[in-house]
């Protein structure tokens, strides 16, 4: 049967796990990153016209082909980029139980992955890592920071176990668990030799004239300082840079006159060492709290479980009857 010929009958459970074997997930895998017949054929070590049986198994398996055939290579469509997805997804999964089993096998604990915000979130990890790390010293924890959205992308593709970050959209609500662990306060902050460092009485509009360094539009941080000044009618008119990086921010307002919004937890030990410069505005608390978020309905491993219940020892968080 060819793929022009499959019907439109909806596919049944045994056709997508009796059927759909391993060799077929790695296979798609492969050439979702190849989009390339000869250079999947080589890496599954396998001639290429295995290849295209294996292809052509796989659209016979779900009835539906996935990739449009192109002179110069194979290009997924709507249903073959689902596919792909789902086959990263499972193979993921599929790394994460061996490596898992292999080491509670040899006397392990397992390991995690957990995503984080920078600012104050880093606080709480930072503890939480020591004390998983004295009660299971052989637990591998895998650390990424980004901003929430990416992070919450992560979760869904089960690139990580857990995050410790914030919504960014409502509709998460529906599919994500949220716990929440902490609020977080925010400074303005400058260099060590800002001018305005001494300054009293300083109002929006003064710093609204000021070059400001900001994150980037999806993150918390930034919808509250767009919030500040455009709530007050106000435009900023010196020059923006967006970055995600506070390090890289650190060296700029420590080069130029520029300020920035950033979470107090995470500028207070330079504040401290004199490395950065508060600017004294009176700022609305308007930044939201961050918390634990989990896949809503699965449930942890027990390594992330072990984790999690750490974390809220950490944070002083003490879950109900319900789990909220």
């Amino acid at each position: 049967m060819s793929p022009e010929e499959f019907p439109g009958k909806p596919l049944s459970l045994a056709q997508a796990c009796a059927r759909l074997r391993f060799r077929h997930l790695q296979f798609l895998d492969i050439l979702g990153r190849t989009r390339n017949l000869r250079l999947t054929a080589e890496q599954m070590h396998v001639t290429q016209p295995a290849a295209t049986k294996i292809l052509m198994d796989i659209e016979e398996i779900l009835e539906a082909r996935l990739f449009d055939r192109l002179s110069r290579g194979m290009r997924p469509n709507e249903l073959g980029l689902f596919t792909l997805r789902y086959a990263s997804a499972a193979l993921d999964g599929q790394r994460k139980f061996v490596d898992e089993f292999n080491a509670l096998k040899q006397g392990g604990h397992g390991h995690v992955t957990v995503g984080a915000i920078t600012g104050s979130a880093a606080h709480v990890l930072v503890a939480s890592v020591v004390e998983i790390q004295r009660l299971r010293p052989l637990l591998v924890i895998k650390i990424l920071e980004q901003s929430s959205d990416q992070l919450i992308a992560w979760l869904a593709e089960r690139k990580i176990d857990l995050m410790i970050g914030r919504f960014t959209t409502e509709d998460q609500r529906s599919q994500f668990h949220y716990e929440h662990l902490s609020a977080e306060p925010l400074h303005v902050v400058g260099g060590q030799h800002h001018p305005l460092r001494g300054a009293t009485d300083l109002s929006l509009t003064e710093l609204a004239h000021w070059p400001w360094i900001l994150y980037p539009a999806s993150t918390a941080v930034r919808k509250v300082s767009d919030d500040l000044f455009g709530g007050a009618g106000l435009a900023l008119t010196a020059g923006v840079v967006e970055t995600p990086s506070f390090l890289f921010a650190l060296e700029l307002m420590n080069t130029t006159h520029m300020m920035s919004l950033q979470p107090a937890a995470l500028i207070q030990k330079y504040v401290d060492r004199g490395l950065l410069s508060r600017i004294p505005v009176e700022l609305p608390d308007r930044m939201p709290s961050y918390g634990l978020i989990t896949r809503l309905g699965e449930p942890p491993t027990p390594s992330a479980q072990a984790f999690i219940d750490v974390l809220r020892e950490t944070a002083g968080v003490v879950p109900d009857a319900s789990g909220n």
